[in-house]
């Protein structure tokens, strides 16, 4: 099994920029998202059977607009196998279709998963893009309808997504610390966009896949036509596309802050406020309940409507 590349971070579109740049390596192909992960690691719970497994394959969209086939995954999967060699094996598929030798997953959602990221595939790298939370709070606020799935844990505020934001940059943290340096690199989105080049540099070296300049030449040759949110991949990578110190109301920024301004102060972010607010616990609340939820079962996400029309016949 080849050694999986994961792409962490909670911005989305800082997370989709870093995933065209990597796939335009010779050395890894990262498909666009792939969702299924969860759902088929607890369908399919350590050894799998392979008609069962096949069977469900078969009937997840995301891996028939991949380009794949059942058939292309048949050969490398074998009943007894561990379920997560097996999810791995879907990858290898595709990575093999491209002429790459290495695969990896690009998916903002698994933050929410990382343990089972680690249980899947113990010997994954991670490659974590870090944005100042203010930011991707605007960023995600303003993603169109339809963009992803939401449930009722979906947040609508600055100082809910800073519950998200904070939980889910800490988590990988601390995953990066238990895993160590040789598995774990992380980066700026901030240091992205203001040089790319120095930034892809580094990531490739970390994971051992070839640099080439054109890897960064991804302008316009990118299909958004059915992706309004990733409209900006037409251009190169631009500062200053989001700034919450001009585009943010001060409340929302306090706000934010009483959340999740240590982790900003621990990432040296300026921090402009008193963190000590009424609002900012209360989101934490709203937020720790949901999270709990949303972790007892990858089910959460099986029951949106979205999924349901989208993967009827894998639904609950």
């Amino acid at each position: 099994m080849s050694r999986p590349l994961v792409v962490l971070g909670v911005s989305r579109s800082g997370t989709t920029l870093l995933r065209v740049v990597l796939d335009r390596s010779p050395g890894i192909a990262i498909p666009d998202e792939s969702f299924f992960v969860p759902v088929l690691a607890r369908r399919h719970r350590r050894t799998i059977d392979v008609e069962r497994f096949l069977d469900d394959v078969a009937r997840i969209p995301t891996i028939k607009a991949w380009g794949l086939r059942v058939d292309d995954v048949r050969p490398r999967v074998r009943s007894g196998m561990a379920t997560g060699d097996a999810i791995a094996a879907i990858f290898e598929a595709y990575a093999e279709r491209r002429g790459k030798p290495r695969w990896g997953d690009k998916t903002p959602m698994y933050m929410r998963h990382l343990p089972l990221l680690e249980h899947l595939f113990p010997e994954a790298q991670y490659v974590h893009l870090v944005r100042d939370g203010r930011d991707a709070a605007l960023s995600f606020l303003e993603m169109p309808e339809g963009t992803f799935t939401r449930t009722w844990a979906h947040p609508t505020t600055p100082a809910q997504f800073a519950c998200v934001w904070r939980t889910e940059v800490s988590a990988a943290r601390t995953l990066g610390r238990r895993v160590g340096g040789a598995r774990y690199h992380e980066v700026r989105y901030e240091d992205l966009v203001v040089d790319p080049t120095a930034v892809v540099t580094t990531i490739c070296s970390f994971a051992e896949i070839p640099f080439q300049p054109d890897m960064l030449a991804y302008a316009g040759t990118v299909d958004v036509s059915d992706k309004p949110h990733q409209l900006r991949l037409r251009r190169p990578p631009t500062p200053g596309v989001r700034s919450w110190r001009e585009d943010m109301s001060a409340s929302d920024v306090a706000a934010f802050e009483a959340v999740a301004g240590d982790l900003l102060e621990e990432l040296g972010y300026e921090v402009t406020s008193s963190r000590s607010s009424v609002r900012g616990s209360t989101a934490r609340v709203w937020y720790d309940a949901r999270l709990a939820a949303w972790n007892a079962s990858a089910s959460l996400v099986q029951r949106s409507p979205l999924w349901r029309r989208r993967h009827p016949r894998l639904s609950p």
